[in-house]
């Protein structure tokens, strides 16, 4: 007679359209709150990924162009992998919000997504993988493709298949669910006169010929070569990691990202401008990191916290005797800097007399110790940095003039964060993992309102006052946790309140929710490691009985409203 645990765990592991719960999160209440506007700061947002709102007319009118220039056959493929790293990113995303869901629950969520961002209304036909072997079949209908709207108003009814980006993107989503490459086929189309369109996905060892749609998801090889030609490169360059030390990926971080690497191999003078916060140090440290210099030393210097009685000994160094408690010599900046870079924070803060000498050292590159008989050679590239305005303050004649241009061969701004909110996220993402590693904590990540909040949140201090309130966040939450805006805010901060769609799919601003009160409301994770233990035991009954509560509360031995309600006070409603 078999053992009838593996069965068990075998049954677990199938997952079949049969087994989508709607009242089961993902729900689709839960995925429309992931859609969030910003009016006033024209974003929108997907959780934490950036999205647009287009015309399905812009669209038509880009694809028609592609075609006409490039042909249908390389039209196709570009909007197929164009379609498929959509279709990625969005498992990426579901996975790493609804990490404890069922997996039918947790698959079927890219359908609606791709329903709620507009392009087609699916209809699921069946659906059953098992993740563990590699087995995966579905079935879907198509009504109301937006892709096909689009191909048929520019060339009519046809003899081929039409829904390239949509295809794409439901093999890029099925494949990074499944951890391998599932490709869909589009059986029947709207394009060639069907009522609907139907799609069949199976892994792409599983199609006997699936060379006929693999080629879709590789660039053309003669338009690489046309690419080269041209000058453009083949890939797009990756994006800065935190082992680089800068993270980001807006326009204004890329186009200062650019600027640091064509100023890294010359030995000109750089000038950080920007409000304080906004990662200037980071920037020069990178700077300093990524030039011949890098095995040198970076000495860096805030201006404003050193006494202005102070700041000649520390820039240039002291001999012995030279005052009184001058017992020994020593170096200063300058020299502690030989053959590196010598950092300059909050430059505008000098006094006149100390910008004169500073800038005669800039000039001559040679220095006198105070109190000292002879000058000191010295080979240092200097970097500076201000978070005010210094053609205001050599206008307010508190800046000399000269000095300012001596310090302005080569200026690079950084603005606000506020400016390049694209990079919050990864920021949020960075520094979670960072301040869990420092702390010993193991906080999951972010609710939706903390993202929400976050993302349109004013930031006055800028990248630090966001890696403050992520330190914050990560040492007031539970491990397995995710960090509330309760956690975050708790310092007299005014997050701002997310426009999202409501009744009727309307859009209207939703007031920030306040922390929940001890013993009322549902939490998103248990404090006690007894209530933790407690709430594993339930989640691990409710997915062995298929997410069926009255099932889950008959094998536990109690009522449905009893479970309903111990549910809800651990945070697993």
């Amino acid at each position: 007679m078999p053992n009838p645990a593996p069965v068990a765990q075998r049954l677990l592991q199938v997952r079949t359209s049969d087994d989508i719960d709607a009242g089961a999160t993902p729900t689709l209440r839960e995925l429309t709150d992931t859609l969030v506007f910003a009016p006033d700061d024209g974003r929108i947002w997907l959780n934490d990924q950036r999205m647009l709102l287009w015309r399905a007319s812009t669209y038509g009118a880009l694809r028609s162009e592609l075609v006409a220039r490039l042909g249908q056959e390389a039209a196709r493929s570009l909007l197929t992998r164009v379609g498929y790293s959509a279709g990625a990113r969005d498992a990426e995303l579901v996975r790493r919000v609804w990490p404890t869901g069922d997996p039918a629950n947790v698959f079927d969520a890219g359908p609606r997504l791709h329903k709620l961002e507009g392009f087609v209304r699916p209809q699921t036909v069946a659906f059953e993988f098992d993740i563990a072997r590699g087995d995966f079949y579905a079935e879907y209908l198509w009504h109301d493709s937006s892709e096909d709207d689009e191909h048929i108003a520019a060339f009519g009814i046809g003899t081929e298949p039409a829904c390239w980006m949509q295809l794409g993107y439901a093999s890029g989503y099925a494949s990074a669910f499944m951890g391998k490459l599932v490709l869909f086929r589009e059986v029947a189309c709207r394009a060639t006169g069907a009522e609907a369109c139907r799609i069949v996905g199976r892994p792409a060892d599983q199609w006997a010929d699936a060379e006929l749609d693999q080629h879709y998801f590789q660039p053309d090889a003669s338009a690489r070569q046309v690419g080269r030609r041209r000058g453009v490169p083949a890939a797009p360059a990756p994006a800065p990691t935190e082992a680089d030390g800068l993270i980001g990926i807006s326009s204004s971080f890329s186009a200062a990202r650019h600027l640091i690497e064509r100023a890294a191999p010359t030995v000109a003078t750089v000038l950080f401008t920007g409000p304080s916060g906004a990662g200037k140090e980071r920037f020069a440290q990178t700077l300093h990191r990524i030039s011949p210099r890098a095995a040198g030393p970076f000495v860096a210097l805030n201006c404003a916290a050193i006494p202005e009685a102070l700041v000649e000994s520390e820039l240039f160094g002291v001999e012995r005797g030279a005052f009184t408690g001058a017992t020994v010599s020593r170096p200063g900046r300058f020299e502690r800097a030989a053959g590196g870079t010598l950092f300059l924070d909050e430059i505008a803060s000098l006094s006149f007399a100390a910008q004169g000498k500073l800038l005669r050292a800039l000039q001559e590159r040679r220095i006198e110790r105070v109190g000292g008989v002879r000058e000191v050679a010295v080979d240092v590239r200097v970097v500076a940095a201000s978070n005010v305005d210094l053609r205001d303050a050599v206008a307010a004649g508190r800046f000399r003039e000269d000095l300012y241009f001596r310090l302005h061969v080569f200026p690079i701004h950084l603005p606000p964060l506020r400016e390049r909110r694209d990079d919050i996220p990864l920021l949020m993402d960075a520094f979670l993992r960072r301040y869990n590693a420092l702390h010993g904590r193991a906080a999951s990540g972010f609710t939706h309102r903390a993202v929400q909040a976050l993302l349109q949140y004013e930031f006055p201090g800028n990248i630090r006052e966001l890696q403050n309130l992520v330190e914050r966040g990560v040492i007031m939450a539970d491990d397995d946790e995710p960090i509330d805006l309760h956690h975050l805010f708790r310092g007299g901060e005014a997050p701002a309140m997310p426009w999202g769609l409501r009744g009727g799919g309307r859009l209207a601003e939703a007031p920030v929710a306040a922390p929940p009160a001890p013993g009322r409301g549902a939490r998103a994770a248990p404090r006690s490691a007894e209530a933790r233990q407690e709430a594993q035991r339930y989640r691990n009954a409710l997915v062995a009985h298929r997410y069926n509560v009255a099932e889950t509360a008959r094998q536990l031995g109690l009522t449905r409203a009893q479970l309903a309600y111990r549910l809800k006070r651990l945070g697993l409603t």
